[in-house]
């Protein structure tokens, strides 16, 4: 079983010991003894299975697990040692055990919310307001039942109440750097070889025949293709007509200067209705990437705001086709094409993933290889059949074949976008490719780690705002509470990404690209991987490292950009 695996199982028997405890409660309170009992049964299996579940979680990791161990673990305890303590002691009526066995019924309720609502790290405030909780509800229940709360059972969860109540919503240290600061000046790199224009506004756009409400650059979804050759200097002029909360180009993958990243309020200010901003930077890496809005960017990518970036070595030769998979108000671009080619005629299929979740594409008719992941080639890649490739949010895979004299296509989920010629295959038992054991391997260029950084991805309460909300966090924080990562200049980076949550965050640094080092404690086998998107599963552990050569101020987030909107978001700083 799997981390990912593990912690949902958790879950599951957290809910049935809850459950089980308040469910004999009840049936104890309405004298109904066999039901009364057979819950009290099921709510201690539960239990039983919990320790399990936690000790197994624990030995995964500490991040996966501290809760639990500190908060939810003693809670479970006394609720399994009050109810079997007045269990044994019933002779007669069972209502007279339904006290007991509600207040477990409440401590099993608040180490399963402890998990669900704080989450990591454990903290003395989660933990009071969990005791706090469990008393004040067993007071009221006691009072319900006839009887009188213990003067000390009342003390005791009002000072709960109020110390983790306290604990828990004071304000937090400030940053160690600040999340706004001054836009520096774009440096000189010479004159424009290739000039484009972009302008946002909104737009009605035809997708299968049904006209769609979008936000578009130059009135198209997607946006116009720029493509440059390596050594060109390119000048991009970013013009809003009427997009309100404002747009800016994120140039994702590319590790333009600080100063051309296009972050709203770390490397320039939002482009408004009215306004303009001219990018300017050299093309010095070949690849594909991509380009979107970072303003507002949940909303604006998903409505639109995005295009194709090509960079070139050389000038295009054979067919070379860049496939960008979106999702629409519904409707999944792109529509399908057929491009028929000559037997031997080489082909390169860009396949870029501009949704925020996980794509999974597969290729027909032919053998194939993965040139190159997130616009980096890699290393004695080897061919491939009948295998599936599952692209992360903001990722990018170019495959690369020998046109045969069938027909090929190209499926994304299981839906047909791009064919030579008549063509269908079934290719939902396809193997999913695992990138970090493909291609030759090599030997890790870092032979030392100048400073390490632990991001524990997760989902918790955030009291910290003006008003509450349920926030995907990093450490137990939420944008803009988390403190940022300073390194210096030179220094090689170790970052540790852990995922405790339920959900998959595909993770993407700014500025840099990451060498994968390991995925579970398994080291990276195959060709040197430098990904700038990469999908950290429920129960994963990714360590991944990079030398800090781009200086500047660099968002650090999910690229599953609900997430990132919802709190899943920090910025790497240099000193």
């Amino acid at each position: 079983m799997t981390t990912g695996s593990m912690l949902a199982a958790d879950l599951v028997v957290a809910v049935l010991a809850a459950g089980g405890w308040l469910g004999a409660g009840a049936a104890a309170a309405a004298r109904n003894r066999p039901v009364a009992l057979g819950l009290a049964g099921l709510g201690l299996l539960a239990t039983v299975g919990r320790a399990g579940t936690i000790t197994a979680l624990a030995s995964a990791g500490w991040w996966f697990a501290a809760e639990k161990v500190v908060i939810a673990a003693p809670l479970s305890l006394a609720a399994v040692i009050v109810a079997a303590t007045r269990l044994v002691r019933v002779r007669g009526e069972i209502r007279s055990a339904a006290l007991a066995l509600l207040s477990a019924g409440y401590a099993a309720t608040a180490a399963l919310l402890v998990t669900v609502l704080h989450g990591y790290p454990a903290s003395a405030g989660a933990g009071l307001l969990a005791v706090a909780g469990t008393l004040g509800a067993t007071a009221l229940s006691w009072r319900l039942l006839g009887g009188r709360p213990a003067r000390a059972t009342l003390v005791v969860a009002v000072a709960a109440l109020v110390t983790g109540t306290g604990l828990t919503v004071a304000p937090r240290a400030a940053p160690a750097a600040p999340h706004t600061h001054t836009y520096p000046a774009a440096r000189p790199v010479g004159e424009p070889t290739k000039r484009f224009t972009l302008t946002a506004a909104k737009a009605t756009v035809t997708v299968g025949g049904h006209p769609v409400a979008a936000w578009a650059f130059n009135g198209q979804v997607p946006g116009p293709e720029l493509t440059a050759t390596v050594g060109d200097v390119l000048e991009v002029t970013l013009r809003n007509t009427d997009i309100e909360r404002g747009v800016t180009l994120h140039w994702h993958g590319y590790d333009v200067p600080n100063d051309q990243d296009g972050v709203p309020g770390l490397t320039q200010p939002a482009v408004l209705p009215g306004q303009q901003f001219v990018y300017r930077f050299r093309a010095d890496q070949a690849g594909t990437y991509w380009y979107h809005t970072h303003e507002a960017s949940d909303v604006g990518v998903r409505m639109g705001l995005y295009g194709v970036l090509v960079v070139r070595k050389t000038p295009a030769t054979g067919v070379d086709v860049t496939m960008p998979v979106h999702t629409l108000a519904g409707r999944a671009l792109p529509e399908p094409r057929t491009a028929p080619t000559r037997p031997g005629e080489p082909v390169r299929l860009r396949l870029l993933n501009t949704d925020s979740t996980t794509h999974r594409y597969a290729l027909a008719g032919t053998a194939f290889q993965v040139a190159a992941i997130d616009g980096t080639d890699l290393t004695g890649p080897t061919s491939l059949v009948d295998t599936a490739v599952r692209i992360p949010a903001g990722g990018r895979y170019d495959l690369v074949f020998s046109a045969p004299a069938g027909p090929v296509g190209l499926f994304v989920d299981g839906r047909l976008v791009w064919s030579t010629g008549p063509v269908t295959a079934e290719t939902s038992g396809w193997p999913v490719l695992d990138p970090l054991g493909y291609g030759a391997a090599a030997p890790v260029p870092f032979a030392r780690f100048d400073r390490r950084f632990t991001l524990v991805l997760d989902r918790g309460l955030d009291l910290h705002g003006l008003l509450p909300r349920y926030a995907h966090t990093v450490n137990g924080a939420a944008d803009p509470d988390i403190p940022p990562e300073v390194v210096h200049l030179g220094e090689i980076v170790k970052f540790t990404i852990v995922n405790r949550s339920l959900v998959v965050h595909p993770w993407h640094l700014h500025g840099h690209h990451v060498l994968i080092l390991s995925r579970d404690g398994q080291p990276a086998s195959g060709s040197p991987l430098w990904l700038d998107s990469f999908d950290v599963r429920p129960g994963e552990v990714w360590e991944v490292a990079f030398r800090a050569d781009n200086p500047g101020a660099w968002a650090n987030h999910c690229h599953n950009l609900a997430h990132a909107e919802a709190g899943m978001m920090l910025h790497l700083m240099y000193s």
